[in-house]
This record gives C-alpha cells, sequence and structure tokens, in this order.
C-alpha cells in the first residue's frame, strides 16, 4: 500500500507543472495576434472558435472583444449590439452564491467575469463613437448621461476617496464633449469643470496624464458660451491662460488616437507567513521587494481563530499587470499643412497598474480566504474518506488471541490512514493546480488615447495622422457643430 501511494504521490506532483503557467491571455494568444496584425477574419474565428471565451462566466469579456473588433471592421452598429449586451451584463453584475463558492473553492477564474472599472468607461468611449459616426446624437447623449451613472457607483465603492479611481477624468471630459457636441453647452461645461477639477484635487496628474490644455480652453470657452463670466475668469486664474476666441463657422473635429495594447494582466504569487505578534498577523514581501505586514480581519470572514492559528503559511496567487507598450510614439497631425499636437487624454497602462496596487490587500485577503476555505475542505475529505474506509472495513479477528487483535487492528487503522492520506493528498494537489489569480482583461484596449481638436473648412477635408513614417488619411467634411471620430495607430 505504502508503495502505491509513493508511485501515486510521484505521478501526482507532476500535474502542476503541466497546468500553473496557462493565463487567459495566453489562451487568446491567435486571436490577439490576428487582431493586431489586422487580419480581422481571422480575428473573429479565433473568438467564435475559442472554448474559454464562451464560456458563460466569460460573456462579458465576449462581448466587448466582438464590439471592439466588429468597429475595427467599421461596422458600427453590430459593434454597439455586442457592447450593449456587455453594458447591460455589466449592469447586473452581483456576485451569485454560486460565484463565491466557485472562487473560494476552486479560483475567481471560474466566477462570471465582471469587468475592471476602467473598462466600464472604455465602454462608454467607445458607443459614443459610434453613435458619433453614425451622426446618433440622441444616443451619444444617452450615454453621456450613463457616464454620469458610472460615476456614481464608481464614487460610491470608496468611503476614503483620496489616492483611490472614484471617478475618471477621461470618461468626464469626454462626458464635455458629447454635450457640447449635442449643444447643450450647459451640461458641457459641468463636465469639462468636474474633469478639470480633478485635475486639479490630484496636483495636475491623474493616474498618468496631466492637464490637457485642450480641456483648459474647454472650460473657458462653455463658461463665456453661457455667460459664466466669474467662472471663466476664475479659472483662466487657475490656469494660468486665457481662452483663444476661434470662430469657425465650419465646426471642428475631436480626433481621438488610440496607441498600443493594454497592459496584460498575469499571476503574481506571494508567500504569506505568519508575523509572530498575533494570530491574524502575517508577512509578505511586497512589490519594491521589502518585507510588509498584513493583517488580516478574519472576524469579517467569520473565520475563528483556532481556524486561523493552525494554519500559518500560504502560498497565495494574486493577479498583477504586466506593462507590454511602454513608449508613446510622435504623432504628427495636420490639416492643409496646418499642424496640431496630440494630448494625452487616457493612460491605460497607468490606470491598470495603479487600480491593482490600490485593491492590493484586498486580493491578498480574498486569496487567504481562499486558501483557509480550500484547507478545510481538504481536512473534511481525509476525515470522510478515513470514516467510509472505517465502515467498509469488515475484517476482524474474534478468534485471535489478543496480540494477534492488536496487530489486525494497527494493520487496519493504517489501511484507513492511508485511505484518508490519499483522499486528503488528491484534494491538496488539486486545490494546488486549480490555484490560480484571475488573469482576465479586456485586452484589445489600447495602452494610451490621445486627443486633438482640429477646425475644419468647406468641403472635404484631408487629415493626416504620421507615426513612424506612416501616414493615415481621415476625410472629413466641415459643417458647423462639433464631430467626434477615432483612428487606431
Amino acid at each position: 500500500m505504502k508503495r502505491r501511494l509513493q508511485q501515486l504521490l510521484a505521478v501526482l506532483m507532476l500535474v502542476p507543472v503541466f497546468y500553473s503557467c496557462a493565463t487567459y491571455n495566453s489562451s487568446m494568444g491567435s486571436y490577439y495576434s490576428n487582431l493586431q496584425a489586422g487580419n480581422f477574419e481571422k480575428a473573429k474565428h479565433n473568438l467564435e472558435n475559442n472554448k474559454l471565451i464562451k464560456k458563460d462566466r466569460n460573456a462579458l469579456l465576449y462581448n466587448l472583444e466582438m464590439g471592439k473588433l466588429f468597429r475595427l471592421q467599421n461596422d458600427l452598429r453590430n459593434s454597439n449590439n455586442y457592447l450593449n449586451v456587455a453594458d447591460n451584463l455589466m449592469e447586473s453584475n452581483r456576485k451569485s452564491i454560486a460565484d463565491v463558492a466557485l472562487s473560494n473553492l476552486v479560483n475567481p477564474m471560474h466566477q462570471a467575469y465582471r469587468g475592471e472599472d476602467y473598462e466600464k468607461f472604455m465602454m462608454h468611449y467607445y458607443k459614443v463613437l459610434n453613435y458619433a459616426a453614425q451622426g446618433n446624437t440622441e444616443e451619444a447623449v444617452v450615454e453621456a448621461r450613463r457616464i454620469t451613472l458610472s460615476t456614481y457607483k464608481q464614487d460610491e465603492k470608496f468611503t476614503n476617496k483620496d489616492n483611490r479611481y472614484s471617478k475618471d477624468a477621461f470618461a468626464l471630459n469626454l462626458q464635455g464633449m458629447i454635450y457640447e457636441m449635442a449643444g447643450e453647452n450647459n451640461n458641457a461645461f459641468i463636465a469639462y469643470r468636474n474633469a478639470a477639477e480633478l485635475y486639479i484635487k490630484n496636483n495636475n496628474d491623474y493616474y498618468g496624464v496631466k492637464m490637457p490644455a485642450q480641456l483648459q480652453q474647454d472650460v473657458l470657452r462653455t463658461a463665456r458660451a453661457i455667460g459664466f463670466v466669474g467662472d471663466e475668469f476664475q479659472y483662466e486664474k487657475v490656469f494660468n491662460t486665457s481662452y483663444k476666441i476661434n470662430n469657425n463657422e465650419n465646426g471642428a473635429l475631436i480626433l481621438f488616437i488610440e496607441e498600443g495594447q493594454a497592459p496584460v494582466k498575469e499571476e503574481n504569487n506571494i508567500l504569506l507567513t505568519s508575523a509572530g505578534n498575533g494570530v491574524n498577523s502575517f508577512n509578505y514581501i511586497d512589490f519594491n521587494g521589502q518585507n510588509a505586514n498584513f493583517n488580516f480581519d478574519n472576524t469579517a470572514y467569520n473565520i475563528s481563530n483556532n481556524k486561523l492559528s493552525s494554519l500559518r503559511t500560504f502560498k497565495l496567487s494574486l493577479p498583477t499587470y504586466r506593462v507590454q507598450y511602454l513608449q508613446q510614439q510622435n504623432i504628427k497631425i495636420s490639416n492643409d499643412s496646418i499642424f496640431f499636437d496630440a494630448q494625452l487624454a487616457q493612460n491605460i497602462n497607468s490606470v491598470a497598474v495603479n487600480v491593482m496596487k490600490e485593491r492590493f490587500l484586498t486580493e491578498l485577503a480574498n486569496a487567504l480566504v481562499r486558501q483557509l476555505t480550500k484547507k478545510l475542505v481538504e481536512e473534511g475529505v481525509t476525515t470522510l474518506a478515513e470514516g467510509i474506509a472505517r465502515s467498509t472495513d469488515k475484517r476482524d479477528a474474534t478468534d485471535s488471541n489478543k496480540e494477534e487483535q492488536e496487530k489486525l487492528y494497527k494493520k487496519k487503522e493504517d489501511r484507513i490512514n492511508t485511505v484518508g492520506e490519499i483522499a486528503g493528498f488528491a484534494m491538496n494537489i488539486f486545490n494546488a493546480v486549480n490555484e490560480k489569480a484571475d488573469t482576465r482583461n479586456w485586452q484589445s484596449l489600447p495602452a494610451f488615447v490621445h486627443y486633438v481638436r482640429i477646425p475644419l473648412h468647406a468641403g472635404e477635408n484631408n487629415i493626416k495622422v504620421v507615426v513612424s513614417g506612416t501616414t493615415k488619411t481621415i476625410k472629413v467634411n466641415g459643417r458647423k457643430g462639433l464631430q467626434m471620430m477615432g483612428v487606431e495607430i
């Protein structure tokens, strides 16, 4: 029996080698490669035939990716059809009992994906661009109002909002543009002002983005348009600039330029050990390689001190981001030999990495609860297997002498213990193999979003975007009012 147990253990020890490295990104590799290469039909085929993303728990990601894919193919109606489904899934994102159980007993990759906070705002962004390109200003305004609702929900997540991603400056800036496009200057001013105040509150640097000079002009222009002279004067002092009047009867184009690929979510394994100064006090090595302390509030999870004190060392799998597109390119934009500077509006590299750091302790606590739950299940399986073995082992030695009875009893207990060890170890290996961080994210998002406001002339405008010697030409007709478009580089 012991030899068979040793052989079983040797085989089971090899299992994690084959399964430990798989991530969501690697399983979607072919899709992302074809998407970046512009092979959209192949990318669509990859997406539709990928078993992982077609699972019900990944419905949100499937619809977000399809929405982006159809947008790249300029099929804007289908793009918004998928993005609307994704929007509805995000709205009904409450955790079910089954989700909690799967997360604790297996890993968070088995629960329904609900999206990162910034992904919701980027979803609004794409829907707005689709509506704007179709000339559907009314639906774009509806989306602007939904940005307000998303902002309220995001803000309500935190009691202490300092140094937390409680709002999205890019979304608020976008909201102002939508209202201005619809001729709602009062709402536009409020949205622009809210975006500007967010930068001001954060010392003019909000998740890797400095306050755009264009946003300053938009605050001043809309304040003047609605007769808020006092606000215009106030913000001229705050911005240390004045409004540059531009009465162009042929309107303007706001061009968004998307660059690079969003960070990849990967798995980071850390060792959590007893700190020796309390039952719920642990040590770990932080992002900077320094020893850090973690105080676990076990009462918040209905975990007793006795259960916690018996388990002192844990290997935990946590999500982390790897930035894959570091350097912004030099972007040159022109319209009839008049050049314009693109300004950074959204830095997803910074948002993704820093928001993950903000919730690190929450992720750490959840991973610890998951390990505690698995350990308790493992102990329960061992006890259950021993009980079953004891009830089914009917061999006795009633006719034997006392010494022989003791030997047979010891052999019986050894068999029962071995069964328990095998069951417990099998559950331990199952838990080890399935201990993974949630590495899912909307990977087709860009690393950076820039924007520029370009005055248009009458007739056709040929706007050139030059990056690293490659030129993209965008044709747009000048007309009164504001237009919005987006381009990937």
